[in-house]
């Protein structure tokens, strides 16, 4: 089944037309940039833009940088709060005239590496982190997702988010090297354990494809792997996520 995934980020919006069956993207990803200020208005014009763009007719899956609720985002660290409340599933809907189903992003990227990258056949808890501007979690139990789980926003013993004080951005912005970082994230991970006690935990985000600079700093018992999926995690498992939904609805 071929659906439109897209990944709405800060910075870019990017989709592409996916395999939903094998995971392949069928076209080359298509990427426009953030409106700003991103309105819900100017976000919606832009995925219209990307339904143009590819010719499409068909189902748009959207990954979205929030706590989604039926359609509705309930929180806004990274986007407008001008998001909040608004039932985007009916506004992208409107906006692109086809069927769209809207997913956490962080989540999204879960679902991909579920179905087809490292997360494939893992039975338990599988945690999976996303490390960027900010960091995101998901969490899976014997497959089946919790969806919004925000787990970035922990304040630690230091009185910081746990976002503020471990992401990629703060890595950077505080020109750490990879060992000092890597001793911050490793504790973030520790209080994961500590809370979850999962099987699997998978890194995924920019930071993860340095695993090997910071992967010695790393104490947890669980198996540790960077994410299969790298930049498209998030535009096939927005695609995945519209499938289930419509076939739910099918059903």
């Amino acid at each position: 089944m071929l659906i439109l995934g897209v990944d709405i980020g800060g910075s870019g919006i990017k989709g592409a037309i996916v395999d939903t069956e094998t995971g392949e993207l069928v076209t080359e990803r298509y990427r426009i940039d953030t409106p700003h200020p991103a309105t819900p208005e100017a976000v919606a014009a832009i995925l219209a833009q990307l339904v143009i763009h590819f010719n499409w007719s068909g189902l748009v899956g959207c990954g979205f940088p929030a706590a989604i609720q039926h359609g509705v985002p309930r929180t806004a660290s990274n986007i407008s709060p001008a998001f909040i409340g608004i039932n985007i599933e009916k506004l992208f809907s409107e906006a692109t005239k086809c069927a769209c189903y809207c997913v956490n992003d962080a989540d999204a990227a879960g679902m991909a590496e579920m179905h087809f990258g490292e997360g494939l056949g893992q039975a338990g808890v599988v945690l999976l982190i996303t490390i960027g501007t900010g960091l995101g979690t998901v969490l899976f139990s014997e497959g089946k997702l919790l969806p919004n789980t925000e787990l970035g926003h922990l304040y630690l013993k230091n009185g910081k988010k746990a976002e503020h004080h471990a992401s990629d951005v703060v890595r950077k912005n505080e020109d750490l090297t990879w060992k000092r970082w890597g001793n911050r994230f490793n504790n973030y991970l520790n209080i994961m354990e500590n809370l979850f006690w999962p099987d699997l935990i998978i890194l995924g985000g920019g930071a993860s494809k340095r695993f090997d600079k910071f992967k010695k700093q790393i104490t947890v018992e669980a198996p540790v792997k960077p994410a299969a999926f790298l930049n498209q995690a998030g535009i096939v498992g927005a695609a995945l996520y519209a499938r289930s939904k419509n076939t739910l609805i099918d059903n």
